[in-house]
């Protein structure tokens, strides 16, 4: 396919797909995804190898949000029976750490539920930072802890941070549909605080909430000009009691259409398979693997993931490897801005392409495909691991 080829040119050059291309790639049909795959992949081992960077959460404090984004199972309002735990001790939050680096996670992800942290709340993390920096030489630790106020994110760099997450998870034109307690440009407003300070900036999206293929790559350009070094692939976990239970909008073909197009628009970012890959990729995790450069291991915040034994084999078994703590995640123009600490949020990607404005393409429709036969089942609450007396999934 002409589009495959120019799409994999502008990959291998670092060069910003139209969205009319963008929105292609989500066009395609079922008959073209092991293509598409495998474009995109060309792109993905060009500047990551077969190399695959393993992170493991874990939840700080789960449950009781006073926001109402509607996917989120810690939300204001929800009825999920998920667990609900104040702050855990350092010490608690480094031992569930270390059972994730033990399992071969290269990244600790520290993440708590609410709008964002008190100052008293950063002090709490510092500490667990310290803590887990302490027992685990060479782990990455990133924090997600919601919307930074002024100096946060300098406190945490100090305290050892490597990265802050804060995903803008779906399109500004439609963000007020998923969450009416704060606004897109609050998230927007964090990741360039985190950048600003130093942190390496995490930030990705949620597919799957029925939003159209515009939306999806509107988030994705609006994150390709923030330009974090990573960018999570979330898909939605639809759990009982949120008011997005019954939205069930993709098929593992079109979950790989959009890890893809990801891929494309972001070449040379750290792309993470994220939430609810085992929900919705199903058996076809592995080519995932083709597209993102980066998994979480084990559990998520509030819901069970495959075992970690078993991420650990399909790695293997399809033709990867874990990646060593002793070597850099990023592409050398992408590390070395990252340790001089760029805060211009548009980092190694050619300024006048991340600013691009071309139109939408219309009538794309949102491709989905609500797959007949979609897993509910595979949705399970996570009862083990911190916060619990349950050994982790690690």
């Amino acid at each position: 396919m002409d589009l495959l080829t120019t799409l994999v040119d502008k990959g291998l050059r670092r060069e910003l797909p139209t969205r009319d291309e963008a929105l292609a790639v989500l066009a395609t049909s079922d008959d073209d995804v092991l293509d598409v795959v495998a474009a995109a992949g060309k792109v993905r081992r060009q500047w990551f190898g077969r190399r695959v960077k393993l992170n493991y959460l874990v939840n700080l404090k789960s449950g009781l949000c006073p926001e109402d984004c509607s996917y989120c199972s810690q939300r204001l309002g929800s009825k999920a029976e998920i667990l609900k735990y104040t702050w855990l001790k350092p010490e608690e939050a480094a031992a569930a750490a270390t059972a994730g680096v033990a399992g071969g996670a290269k990244r600790v992800c520290l993440v708590a539920s609410g709008r964002g942290p008190s100052d008293r709340d950063v002090d709490r993390v510092s500490r667990t930072i310290e803590a887990i920096k302490e027992q685990n030489e060479g782990v990455e630790v990133c924090a997600c802890l919601g919307l930074l106020s002024g100096g946060q994110a300098e406190r945490l760099r100090e305290a050892g941070a490597d990265a802050y997450n804060h995903n803008l998870n779906t399109s500004e034109a439609t963000y007020g549909d998923i969450c009416t307690t704060h606004e897109f440009s609050d998230r927007v407003d964090t990741v360039q605080q985190a950048q600003a300070a130093g942190l390496s900036a995490c930030s990705g999206l949620i597919a799957g909430m029925g939003e159209s293929d515009e939306d999806l790559v509107d988030v994705v350009f609006a994150l390709r000009a923030l330009d974090p070094d990573s960018v999570p692939v979330n898909f939605l976990i639809p759990f009982e009691g949120t008011p997005l239970a019954k939205e069930w909008n993709l098929t593992p073909r079109h979950a790989l259409r959009i890890l893809a197009m990801v891929r494309f628009v972001c070449p040379d970012v750290e792309v993470r398979l994220a939430g609810g890959r085992e929900v919705h990729l199903r058996s076809m995790q592995p080519l995932a693997l083709h597209l993102a450069n980066s998994i979480f291991l084990g559990d998520y915040l509030t819901s069970e993931g495959q075992a970690g034994r078993a991420d650990l084999e399909m790695i293997a078994d399809a033709g990867f490897e874990v990646e060593g703590t002793d070597t850099v995640t990023l592409p050398e123009h992408r590390a070395d801005t990252a340790a001089a600490g760029c805060g211009s949020g548009r980092g190694c990607a050619p300024c006048d392409d991340a600013g691009s404005s071309e139109p939408v393409a219309a009538g794309a429709g949102a491709g989905a495909g609500a797959g007949a036969g979609a897993r509910t089942d595979l949705v399970a609450v996570r009862r083990r691991g911190a916060g619990t007396d349950l050994p982790p999934n690690a």
